[in-house]
């Protein structure tokens, strides 16, 4: 018996994950292990009392312990902004990690949206024929669902709708929906 289809995509995504994260470079597990560890409430506890007490020592009020860094606390402050600054670099080598992820993700999804809409057009075109060789009426209201959709022009009326782009065209300034201009140019 076959497994679900469900089960069989859950394994599929699955795998697809740990191959991506066993392929990570070495800098991006140590940055991705970082980057884990200074996103949690320990972290930002162990700071508070890292400060608090070299703050507490240096400001003389522990007997028989001598400030090492009195106030203004140079010492403090350069090793505060060093642990600053290399923290946001590995925050940004795993953000860089997790960006060629989404990327891979979303070419993913494109891809098998366009397979699917690919499938979906044969369905439709095998319909109509099956229509017409049993003699059914069949209202044809849009036959640019049975033709091939063609991703530039779509990817280029959507770039001229979008409020963020510069460049629209006079169907997009007047208020015409984005699909509207797409079957115009089509």
């Amino acid at each position: 018996m076959s497994r679900r289809p469900t089960a069989r995509n859950v394994d599929q995504i699955a795998k697809l994950e740990s191959e991506q994260v066993q392929h990570r470079s070495l800098t991006e597990r140590i940055a991705a292990t970082i980057t884990r560890a200074a996103g949690t409430a320990t972290f930002a506890l162990a700071h508070l009392g890292w400060f608090v007490g070299w703050i507490v020592v240096n400001a003389g009020l522990v007997r028989r312990v001598r400030p090492f860094d009195p106030f203004p606390f140079n010492l403090l402050t350069m090793i505060v902004s060093l642990d600053a600054i290399f923290l946001s670099i590995w925050i940004l080598i795993s953000q860089n990690q997790m960006s060629r992820q989404a990327d891979r993700r979303a070419h993913l999804d494109l891809q098998v949206n366009l397979l699917a809409e690919q499938e979906s057009t044969a369905t439709l075109r095998i319909v109509r024929q099956l229509a017409a060789h049993l003699g059914l009426h069949v209202v044809q209201d849009d036959d640019s669902l049975v033709g091939e959709t063609n991703v530039e022009h779509l990817a280029i009326a959507m770039d001229e709708a979008l409020p963020e782009t510069s460049g629209k065209s006079s169907a997009v300034a007047s208020g015409s929906p984005p699909f509207m201009i797409w079957i115009i140019r089509r």
